[in-house]
């Protein structure tokens, strides 16, 4: 049952991740072939982000009292909406309504509602031995999906030379196929057993005796998630667009090369976790890898620039798979459905003040400031967490005593 269940998880992860690739990508071009400016798209951007939010935190502190299940196919058909909505709507208020209640991710990572739902069935499913590995691979295949999806994201552009059909028309039906793999992934969640996930985790509970850490890793987690919100993919590619000039087939290229360097870092992260621990592998990846996002802007031109965000992409996300591993093991087995919530919420909650923020540096100059904002925010996280947490082990990481 547990290979079946991780199976399932992992093909609903791959499906959502192939949809957010090569929607980041079209999202600011497709609000711009509406008559919306950078601004506009950052404001949607956040909206996005901060419905996303606030919803991952209903369900994390209330999850306890549902079926885990249930709300995954109510995720499921509410992205089959949101694609809809997408593709039908014209208008900037009605869309940035649908933004807000629905689940369009501009990031490039996972920053929605699926999010701490899977991951407490992912973590009641395995031992805590193999519980980084398991993030490491559930990270690995939606980064790999992500870069298939950015690639994908160049089909207005072969469509409309091979048929001249409208690009605007082109981008509306794959907003309508990103629906459509909503339905998909309900389908998936609703073929996963009731019980499964269930044989090593107690009863779900609301946060108690774990309150305080997971406040406090959240705090810094918020930190980051607002850096991060100055760099979404979907403003990224704006800021390529704009500073570079670049068509949707080499933007998509460049996205899926990161997006594989990104893939396999987290390969290389259960490695480095081994051996020098989780905090240490966090901060030490993450920290060069910020460094590099400050200096893309400086850079004297594209090939420059692309060799810069490789190299980030090759570290910025090995932090991932262990800040999740990290979170489901310094808090109470009961408590891992709130505590996945509670901190997975800054990445899309707090993380939305930055998209519009963006939205306006790019509206004013093509420099790149959101970048080097971003870095400077991400480095002073990674310093804190270090300070702070790199004396707090996990249990299985802590030494035996006698």
């Amino acid at each position: 049952m547990t290979s079946s269940l991780l199976i399932r998880i992992f093909w609903v992860r791959g499906l959502r991740a192939f949809a957010d690739g090569y929607i980041s990508l079209l999202l600011p071009l497709y609000l711009i072939s509406l008559g919306m400016g950078p601004f506009e798209v950052g404001v949607i951007a956040t909206a996005t982000l901060l419905g996303s939010g606030v919803l991952t935190l209903l369900a994390g502190l209330h999850a306890w009292r549902f079926d885990l299940h249930r709300l995954l196919i109510g995720a499921a058909v509410l992205m089959a909406a949101t694609g809809l909505g997408f593709a039908t709507i014209r208008d900037f208020w009605p869309l940035l309504i649908v933004a807000a209640v629905g689940t369009l991710n501009p990031s490039s990572g996972d920053v929605s509602v699926f999010l701490p739902l899977e991951h407490t069935l992912l973590s009641g499913a395995v031992p805590d031995k193999q519980r980084t590995a398991i993030f490491a691979r559930y990270s690995l295949i939606g980064s790999l999906l992500a870069a298939v999806g950015a690639l994908f994201a160049a089909i207005p552009d072969y469509a409309v030379a091979a048929t001249g059909i409208s690009r605007q028309s082109v981008m509306q039906a794959l907003f309508i196929l990103y629906g459509l793999i909503g339905l998909v992934c309900a389908l998936i969640y609703r073929s996963i057993p009731r019980q499964a996930g269930t044989t090593r985790q107690a009863v779900a509970m609301p946060l108690r005796k774990s309150r305080r850490i997971v406040l406090t890793l959240a705090a810094l987690f918020s930190l980051d998630s607002f850096g991060g919100g100055f760099v979404i993919q979907s403003l990224l590619a704006l800021w390529l667009y704009q500073k570079f000039d670049l068509s949707t087939i080499v933007a998509g290229t460049i996205f899926f090369w990161t997006g594989v360097l990104s893939a396999f870092s987290y390969l290389a992260a259960v490695r480095i976790a081994n051996k020098i621990g989780l905090v240490n592998t966090m901060v030490f990846t993450h920290l060069p890898a910020n460094l590099f996002l400050v200096l893309v802007p400086f850079m004297p031109n594209l090939a420059w620039a692309i060799t810069l965000l490789l190299a980030r992409s090759a570290l910025s996300q090995m932090d991932v798979p262990t800040r999740s591993s990290y979170v489901m093991a310094v808090v109470a087995p009961e408590e891992r459905a709130a505590a996945a919530s509670v901190t997975a919420v800054p990445r899309s909650l707090v993380s939305a003040v930055g998209p519009m923020l963006a939205g306006y540096l790019l509206s004013a100059s093509t420099f790149g400031w959101p970048l080097v904002v971003a870095g400077g925010l991400k480095i002073t996280y990674d310093l804190l967490l270090l300070n702070m947490f790199r004396n707090v082990p996990p249990p299985e990481e802590k030494p035996a005593t006698d």
